[in-house]
């Protein structure tokens, strides 16, 4: 039985959509939650570390695949936002016979960016706030920017997210890892790779990982770094990519 704070939204089949970094899983995905009227659950964690799940000192994304491959029960789709979706491969690749599809949006495999200039001097910025000993006030502002989510974010969100920058600063790193490409390109559970429209260095990062995996490329424009909150367009994919799945 999972320790953590699981909201679950309707009944059908069952899919756990799984938050990024300095949010909670009901921030993250209320522009999700009509999708729980056509026929889906809807399992809505909150990951270590943040909302009302158990205190981490650091977010750790394998530690959240072992959470997400409990949730799964004995089949679902996953859905990752960013950070979560490190989680989200990991899981997938652990439980391949259990996982009915993925969903990526703007994952985090900052591993992804070594030949693609936007890629590279996306994670250098990222990576270079580790070693700069910033107020966390400061800091989060930096990172939304540098990621892309300051202009989606009301000042109400990033003002929550300041008490949960160290669960950022202090947790294994984005760009630290083997990624499991070979596990996930041998699946053959359909993916699907997203990206906002607002970065060429996430455009790249996620063209990069939906050709190593074999996944489906669509972008959701509107919302940058924060694709979920574009509402409707994404969950239009998501629709079709749980509808497919569900028809094999």
């Amino acid at each position: 039985m999972s320790d953590l704070f699981v909201d679950s939204w309707g009944t059908g089949t069952r899919v756990v959509l799984v938050h990024g970094s300095l949010a909670t899983g009901g921030e993250e995905w209320q522009a999700q939650r009509p999708l729980a009227d056509e026929g889906f659950r809807l399992l809505v964690p909150d990951r270590r570390g943040y909302g009302n799940s158990p205190v981490a000192e650091g977010e750790d994304f394998l530690r959240d695949a072992d959470d997400i491959a409990e949730l799964m029960g004995d089949s679902a789709h996953l859905v990752g936002h960013s950070y979560g979706g490190l989680g989200v491969l990991f899981a997938a690749a652990r439980r391949p016979d259990a996982t009915l599809s993925i969903a990526l949006l703007e994952p985090g495999a900052f591993a992804l960016y070594q030949d693609h200039p936007a890629a590279r001097a996306l994670v250098d910025e990222v990576r270079g706030l580790w070693g700069q000993n910033l107020p966390d006030v400061d800091w989060v502002i930096r990172f939304l920017k540098a990621v892309g989510s300051a202009d989606a974010l009301p000042p109400e969100l990033i003002t929550a997210a300041v008490p949960l920058v160290p669960v950022l600063r202090h947790g294994r790193p984005l760009w630290q890892g083997d990624l499991p490409l070979a596990e996930l390109a041998a699946a053959t559970f359909p993916k699907l790779v997203v990206s906002g429209g607002h970065s060429a260095g996430f455009d790249a990062i996620c063209d990069d990982l939906a050709e190593r995996i074999g996944a489906s490329r669509a972008v959701s424009a509107g919302a940058g770094h924060e694709v979920q909150f574009t509402g409707q367009p994404l969950n239009d994919l998501l629709l079709a990519l749980w509808r497919g799945a569900n028809s094999r």
